[in-house]
Formats: structure tokens, C-alpha cells, sequence
């Protein structure tokens, strides 16, 4: 019996594409399949999480919301990955700065997670795991934005279980080394991790958080096209 379609996705198997690019926003999801795609088809759109397959450059591909957080990112990538036989999900987000040298969007590639989430207390792990981006993945991301002048830095991403810190949380993790601090990477790498599937997480910085200088909303939705271009030269 087939799983699909899901309590949370429309899409019968076969109509969502091996490549899912996957911002939070869901508006974001419709501005990249109507800007980018050729003939981007609606195959879900329960609770207004937009999934569209279109093509790129030929290339079948499809793009999705994931929502806020590593709940919704959990439910969705785990799904993908599991039930419509998706090999890559490509994260593409925004995040806020905690390196002092990062600008409002430049590029972060995500080589690893980190976060303060229990997400991985399911797995029964006898220690703490250090969920990676798939490095094939990083490889083809990093030479993409060199040859195209993208300001990008590869490191390590925070993924808040949460919204709201202090300056003091988001200072002691900058002093281990994180670039940025977003909502959904480590679920994502964890249920690729676990599904045997690649992923990676890009995301557009769109605030410093210790200067307090930000993107607005819609620059947030719609002005990351550096980040887009990068994720499908991926697909």
C-alpha cells in the first residue's frame, strides 16, 4: 500500500522531483517556482506549505516549504526522504550572523549543525552526534559561488529549537566557532543522515544579530537569488 499521499503533503510518488529545494517560508517556495521553473506544477499545498515541480535547465526539480523549526522541517524532509523517494533536499533560508565578519546576505554553506534541540535523543546515541552536510554537495556549492563572486562562508550552523535567546547564549556559541544561527539544518542532516540521502543547508544572512542590522521581510522572501541559483547549479 502506498504512503503517499501523507497527512501532510498532497503529492502522489512520482509527482515530486529526486532534487527538493527546501525554504522555511512557504511564499518563498511559490517566488522560486515562479521566478525559476519552467511549467511548475502545485502538487501540495496543505496548511499552505507550497510544493511545486517544475524544471530547471532541463532538469526535473521540485521546491517545498518546510515551515519554522526542527518539528516542521523534521515531519517534512523525513517524508520526503522516506515515502516519495527524494535523494537530495537542498535547504535554502535565511540566518542571522554571529560571526563579526559575515554581511547581510552573504552565504553561509552548512558544513555541520549544531542545536540545542532533544531532535537527536531518538536515535539512542551513547554520546552527542555532529550532524554534516553532504560534502559532494559543499564541493559543487563552494565552486558554483567561486566562479559566480558570491561572498559565502563554509562552516558550522546553530539550529535554535527556539526564537528568542540572549546576546549571552548567542556569544557563547559564537566563541566555538559558529558562523550563523538558523531553525532547521540539523533535522534536515539528521533524517538524511538516517535515510541514507544527501543534503545541505545554504542560507542568506538577513541579520547581524549583535549589531542589530537586518533584511525586511520581503527582501527576505525575495531577494536571495544568489542562494537559489547556487541550490539548483545542485540539482
Amino acid at each position: 500500500m502506498s504512503q503517499t499521499p501523507t497527512l501532510h503533503n498532497a503529492a502522489r510518488k512520482g509527482e515530486i522531483a529526486k532534487t527538493v529545494l527546501m525554504p522555511g517560508d512557504p511564499l518563498r517556495a511559490k517566488y522560486i517556482a515562479e521566478k525559476f521553473f519552467e511549467n511548475p506544477k502545485l502538487v501540495s499545498d496543505i496548511r499552505n506549505i507550497y510544493c511545486y515541480t517544475g524544471t530547471y535547465n532541463g532538469k526535473e526539480v521540485s521546491v517545498m516549504g518546510s515551515g519554522m523549526g526542527i518539528g516542521s522541517m523534521s515531519i517534512y524532509s523525513y517524508e520526503l526522504f522516506n515515502f516519495y523517494d527524494v535523494d537530495q533536499i537542498i535547504r535554502v533560508g535565511s540566518a542571522g550572523a554571529l560571526n563579526h565578519d559575515l554581511k547581510l546576505r552573504d552565504v553561509v554553506v552548512g558544513q555541520t549543525a549544531s542545536s540545542d534541540s532533544n531532535y537527536a535523543a531518538k536515535y539512542n546515541l551513547p554520546g552527542t552526534i555532529a550532524p554534516c552536510g553532504d560534502f559532494g554537495m559543499i564541493e559543487g556549492a563552494v565552486k558554483y559561488g567561486r566562479e559566480h563572486g558570491i561572498n559565502m562562508r563554509v562552516g558550522s550552523l546553530l539550529s535554535g529549537a527556539g526564537f528568542y535567546y540572549s546576546d549571552e547564549w548567542m556569544e557563547q556559541w559564537r566563541r566555538m566557532g559558529i558562523l550563523a544561527v538558523e531553525m532547521e539544518a540539523y533535522a534536515l542532516y539528521l533524517n538524511a543522515i538516517e535515510a541514507g540521502k544527501k543534503a545541505l543547508a545554504l542560507c542568506t544572512i538577513s541579520d547581524l544579530i549583535f549589531s542589530g542590522e537586518c533584511c525586511t521581510p520581503q527582501e527576505r522572501q525575495e531577494s536571495f537569488d544568489d542562494m537559489i541559483r547556487m541550490a539548483l547549479s545542485l540539482a
